[in-house]
């Protein structure tokens, strides 16, 4: 063996190297180094380096032994590996190359030599393995080869034993992730979820401090803390809890912190929690459903403890996998109207996209109602409040002085023309009018007498008297005509004015005791305020229906007929009174319960008008009257 041999020769037993190669679990940088020293120690060789093709022309190197310094220059033999790498690439198998020097002489065997070994993968090939050998001999360099080739299987063994702890660690990491899932599941309540995920999370992973938060509109609002049942939003550490989180909801990424020099993220909200309630370790995590985050939870570890990638990774498989029954039990638990609200807001961001989307929909909305407003048109109804009237009423009043003797009709009693309704007492009147015929007679005999004598003074005294006394008579005879009060036209009895209770009492000339009219002829006075009063112009073309307050739900239409020209003041309102016309011969026999009266509300058709003219009449008028436009 050569010199440079025994130096590689030199340092622990070998098989003790081979032990520690094969049980190494280090990283690859590492391995890689301690290999080529166990095969540079098998094969005899002074030096050994790894190589991989790369996108340069040249391999790219991935350990080198003897080491190599930074400023140091690589070896000779490394830049002619270099150029003999394509050729053990293309042919797939062991080759040695002869390397010779400037002072050899022509003929002379090669004093170094360099073996290179294809490393498989599968079927491909990924790299090789060059080994410097310092010999001339040539079956010692086959034997060095031979011994070489062996020990290509260790990294074999070594990449076969990092993927079996690979899986074991991805294994441990689900299941830490379901039993965390499986709490989370045995919860029925988004409340009593959040703080399952909370305290789990922080017993497994030893947190100081686990916080839950949910989007709320445009905030993240937080839902949980591990082991507290009650917090507020005033409290400091709640709102500064609740900016970290909102912090890692508008960049989407997860934030770690204390942050990398070059890390690409901004946590400035996470420093100032960590700053003033810790100091603390801080790592907070989006909450993605479909891709799009829904809550955001925020984990906090002591200082001094290290929070390695192996355990993000785990809390980031935690969270995907609990993520949809958290979001479905958050969902799940508000009330109907935001359940709805959000339902209308995911089916509207499907439609004008997920950013600003109920700015969207109320500015499409705002512009759909006010182009409906401005082009579509609705009926013009002017409102008043009417009064049923009798258009034929009769009124009878006392014909003179006397008293009630007998009533012989009662209240809304139908009535035939001539039918008697009450009697005034007459007895009176024929003792007066039999005293008045006596005292007649008594003129008509001196009259007689004066004439005989031929006194014609007291002829003509005593027939003025007489006459006087038939004229009082005849008075007397039309009052009597007249003791019985009829109907003068076929109708119903409206009014009585309680003259059942007078029946014996006096009653003087003028005082009304019935009102009688048909029912078949009515009429409908409308009070129309001043301010619409304008708008009825056309009074042939204006119709409109009206319903009474005791049916409110049967409508008479009418037709209006006229308007008093002059307005009249009614409840501190200036009206005009318009005359309409009930159509009844339109309507069925349910208008049969139509008395003069009667109250409700009449709407006049004006044709049809914008909505927005409709609908801003009244203001409008309002501003032209206090601007004087």
């Amino acid at each position: 063996m050569t010199e440079q041999a025994q130096t590689v020769a030199q340092g622990p037993a070998l098989s003790q190297m081979v032990d520690q190669l094969t049980s190494f679990d280090g990283p690859p940088e590492q391995f890689l180094r301690h290999l080529l020293q166990v095969q540079c120690r098998v094969g005899g060789a002074a030096g050994g380096a790894i190589l991989r093709p790369s996108d340069a022309q040249q391999p790219e190197v991935l350990a080198v032994y003897p080491p190599v310094d930074g400023e140091a220059t690589p070896p000779l033999w490394l830049a002619q590996a270099a150029s003999a790498f394509a050729r053990v690439i293309a042919e797939g198998q062991s080759i040695e190359v002869p390397l010779r020097r400037e002072d050899e002489l022509y003929g002379q065997p090669a004093r170094e030599h360099l073996v290179m070994l294809p490393m498989r993968s599968r079927d491909a090939i990924r790299g090789a393995a060059v080994f410097f050998i310092a010999a001339t001999d040539a079956d010692v360099v086959a034997h060095a080869r031979q011994r070489l080739e062996l020990t290509i299987s260790l990294l074999s063994l070594y990449e076969m034993r990092l993927t079996l702890q690979m899986r074991t660690n991805d294994m441990q990491r689900l299941r830490t992730a379901l039993e965390v899932l499986a709490a989370v599941n045995n919860t029925r309540r988004a409340r009593a979820a959040a703080m399952a995920i909370c305290n789990e999370i922080s017993a497994r992973w030893s947190a100081q401090r686990v916080s839950l938060g949910f989007l709320h509109g445009r905030y993240v609002k937080l839902k949980s803390i591990s082991h507290t049942e009650k917090f507020t939003r005033k409290m400091k550490l709640v709102q500064d809890i609740e900016s970290t989180m909102e912090e890692c909801y508008d960049q989407d990424v997860e934030i770690i912190h204390p942050a990398a020099d070059q890390a690409p993220y901004v946590s400035r909200a996470a420093d100032r929690l960590a700053t003033q309630h810790g100091p603390s370790a801080i790592c907070s995590l989006p909450l993605r459903r479909d891709g799009e985050p829904d809550a955001v939870l925020t984990v906090e570890w002591a200082p001094d403890q290290p929070v390695d990638l192996g355990q993000i990774e785990t809390l980031r498989l935690t969270c995907d996998l609990c993520t949809p029954r958290l979001v479905e039990l958050h969902e799940h638990d508000r009330w109907i109207g935001a359940r709805a609200a959000a339902g209308s807001r995911k089916v509207m961001a499907g439609i004008v996209g997920p950013r600003h989307t109920w700015a969207k929909v109320t500015a499409i909305a705002a512009a759909l109602v006010l182009a409906f407003l401005i082009f579509a048109k609705g009926p013009d109804r002017i409102e008043a409040p009417f009064v049923l009237r009798a258009t034929n009423l009769r009124v009878i009043p006392a014909p003179f002085n006397g008293f009630l003797d007998e009533v012989h009709v009662k209240l809304n009693e139908s009535v035939k023309e001539g039918e008697v309704l009450a009697t005034l007492e007459s007895k009176e009147l024929r003792l007066r009018r039999s005293d008045l015929l006596a005292e007649q007679a008594s003129f008509a005999t001196q009259a007689d007498m004066a004439e005989r004598d031929l006194d014609s003074s007291k002829v003509q005294i005593n027939r003025l008297e007489a006459e006087r006394i038939a004229a009082q008579v005849a008075l007397i005879d039309y009052q009597l005509s007249r003791t019985q009060l009829t109907a003068p036209i076929d109708g119903v009895v409206l009014s009585t004015g309680d003259i059942e209770k007078k029946e014996g009492m006096p009653v003087e000339t003028g005082d009304v005791l019935f009102e009688i009219a048909p029912l078949v002829e009515l009429h409908a006075e409308l009070a129309v305020p001043d301010d619409r009063i304008a708008d009825m112009d056309s009074l042939e073309l204006m119709g409109g229906e009206l319903a009474s307050v005791s049916h409110p739900g049967v409508y008479i239409p009418f037709r209006v007929e006229r308007i008093h020209p002059v307005a009249e003041q009614i409840d501190q309102r200036n009206v005009f009174t318009v005359r309409v016309k009930l159509l009844i011969e339109k309507m069925d026999e349910r208008a049969q319960w139509l008395r003069p009266g009667m109250e409700g509300v009449a709407k006049v058709e004006n044709g049809r008008k914008p909505y927005i003219r409709l609908w801003t009449r009244k203001l409008v008028n309002w501003i032209r009257m206090k601007l004087w436009i």
